[in-house]
This record gives C-alpha cells, structure tokens and sequence, in this order.
C-alpha cells in the first residue's frame, strides 16, 4: 500500500472505553494502540486519544466533530454496558462530516451474528439456522437438537464469549423430558446439566430489542484451533492461530487451572505459508461477495476487521476446509506487527478520497 504524506494534514481521533481518569492521563504513548499512533505520525497525521464513556458522552461529541476520521475500539458489551449511546452518537458524526471507521450501520451488517446466517452460502458456511422470536426457537430447535447432534447457540451480538453455548442431549428413559448438557464460551464456565426447557427459557432474553439466536453445528475440529484473519478494508494483513478453550469442557483441575487457559494467539503476517488458501479465498471469492450482498462499498468497509475461523472437514484429499465463526468489527485487537502501518495507510487514504468527493462535490464560483 503506497501512500504518500497529504500536503495539510488530517486530523484523526482514536476512540476506546475508559473511565475519566483514563481521559484526563491519555496520550498517544500510554495505551494499547500506541503502534498506531506512531505509524500515523510517520505519515504526517496527527491524532489524539479519545477516552469514551456515556457519563462524558457531550464532551466526546465536542472532540470528534473537530477531527476529520474516527478509528473506534469499543466492544458491543463491556460490564453491563452497550454501545447504544456510542452508535448514535456515531452516525450523527459521521452524518456531519468526519468518517467514522468502523460505522455503527457497518456493524450492523457485518459485525453481529446474524451474517453466519445470510452468507452461508458463500463457501465459508454451514448448516446454519436464525430464530428470531422464542416461538419459533422452541418450535424448531429441540428436533434439530435431537437429529443433527451437538449445536453451538450464539446471541446476535456480544463479545468474549457472551451468549455463546455449546447444546448437546443426554441419554433420557423413553418419555422422560429432555435434558441438556450445556457449556458457555465465557472464560471459566463450567457444564450444566438442566432440562433443556429450562435453558432454552434462559435463552429469550437474547430476543430483546429486535435480537436473534443463531444455530450451528458443533465442529469436532475446535481442539485445532481457530485462525483469526485480520483484515485491511479488503486486503488480508496478518493471521492469529490460537489453541482455544472455548466450548471445551475443563480439565479435572477446574476451569482456572493452567490447563484450562487458552494458548497464546501466534501472529503472523499475511504472507505466511500455511494460510494462503484462506488468504486467497478471502480476498478473491468471500469477501467480494459478502460485501456485494451486503451493500457495502470499499469507501465503508471498517479500516480494521477481522474474521475467525474454525476448521472444518478435510476434503477427499486431505486438505482443511473453513467454517467462519464470527466477524469482529466493534473492537478487533490485538492485531499482528504488520497491522498497525497498513491501519495508518488506509486511514490516510479515507482521508485523501473524502477530501477528493468533498472537492468534486464543490461547485465552482460563478
């Protein structure tokens, strides 16, 4: 990505959650995007933290109307707290004239659950089931339950883990009820066993406010990891492979003994041997696709964003095939050492194409 030194500077603010402490001591140097702010500086662009909480929403509103881009790092959920003030706060923004990466609209269609559903179809999906009321979640699932084996449930937005179960049936007496052996994806949880009427009561709260369930198969193949592609707009620039323990019952020791901790995500750059097939998949066939059924252009695309697979079947000649099991886009981080620089050039070309549209968009003096 070549990109060149813009002859005024654009101003940009880099957004994440934080209490007022953390707003009044926040520099470019003492937090996690730190890589960030110094490859934008070595292009000429100066930026500035932007410490987010509702209690000082106004004041936040104030600074980012005097930048001309956003970058935000804001999960959906965040200790009982959403992004619902952020979003609207967002679009109003963005509306007004600064970009805001990633849009909250974006989000919607990218970065929630729901697209394992719309996109199966597009070589990186499964057998895969939306409910959108309790009603029809009752009426359905339970079959499916009984007929496909293990599912994994998945509330349409959230993050570490939140609203992630893995379902499976256990061995009932011919007409006792059903019963369920359960396991959330937060870190620490243990199985439950309950009846699987009861945990799929639990579950409605996930319906609230226009929500939805999304319906998988379990894949064997969890215990090999999980490849998390990071994305630049639509180009790959680096993979993440961790052994997760997420959905995987914890050893005898418990689920905060060493054993049960997830291992470390291994970074490595997007050239890296052993996921160019990925690598080609995405950038040639999935994304282009995705983003043609959703109405995405590549002026909207999040600057940063990432999508984790699991592995799917092998073919008949022994190669991995890849099941997609979310996109993040909310707050992708960490990000592979090649990330931050491609992050800086692609924030320095939005800047560039909007005051390009902003000029053509002028009409000359009379």
């Amino acid at each position: 990505m070549d990109a060149k030194l813009i002859p005024s500077p654009c101003k940009i603010a880099i957004l994440w959650r934080g209490d007022a402490e953390a707003r009044r001591h926040a520099t470019p140097q003492n937090n996690r995007f730190y890589r960030v702010f110094e490859e934008l500086a070595a292009l000429g662009i100066p930026a500035e933290p932007a410490v987010y909480d509702e209690a000082f929403a106004d004041e936040i509103r104030e600074q980012l109307l005097s930048v001309d881009g956003v970058l935000v790092w804001v999960d959906p959920i965040h200790h009982g707290k959403t992004r619902a003030m952020l979003d609207a706060m967002l679009r109003e923004i963005a509306g007004r004239g600064p970009w805001v990466s990633a849009h909250p609209d974006v989000i919607l269609k990218m970065g929630v659950k729901e697209i394992l559903y719309r996109t199966k179809h597009l070589g990186w999906g499964t057998a895969t089931h939306l409910y959108r009321s309790a009603a029809e979640f009752a009426a359905a699932f339970p079959s499916r339950l009984r007929s496909s084996g293990p599912r994994v449930l998945k509330q349409n937005r959230g993050n570490g883990g939140q609203g992630v179960w893995k379902v499976e049936l256990l061995p009932t007496c011919a007409g006792e009820a059903d019963m369920a052996r359960v396991l959330h994806a937060q870190r620490g949880s243990i199985p439950e066993h309950l009846s699987l009427r009861d945990f799929m009561t639990r579950c409605e709260t996930y319906f609230d406010r226009g929500g939805c369930i999304i319906d998988q198969p379990f894949q064997p193949r969890l215990p090999d990891g999980m490849i998390r592609c990071y994305m630049g707009t639509d180009k790959v620039v680096g993979f993440g492979h961790q052994f997760i323990k997420a959905l995987i019952p914890p050893p005898p020791e418990g689920p905060d003994s060493p054993a049960a901790q997830p291992g470390p995500r291994i970074m490595h750059g997007a050239d890296a041997a052993p996921f160019q097939a990925l690598r080609t998949k995405m950038e040639t066939e999935w994304v282009p696709r995705m983003t043609e059924m959703l109405g995405i252009d590549a002026m909207s695309l999040p600057i940063i964003w990432d999508a984790d697979f699991l592995y799917g079947p092998r073919t008949a000649s022994g190669e991995d095939s890849y099941v997609l099991c979310e996109i993040n886009v909310s707050s992708c981080f960490a990000i592979p050492d090649q990330a931050p620089i491609a992050i800086a050039q692609l924030a320095l070309r939005r800047c560039q194409d909007l005051r390009k549209r902003d000029r053509s968009e002028t009409p000359e003096p009379s």
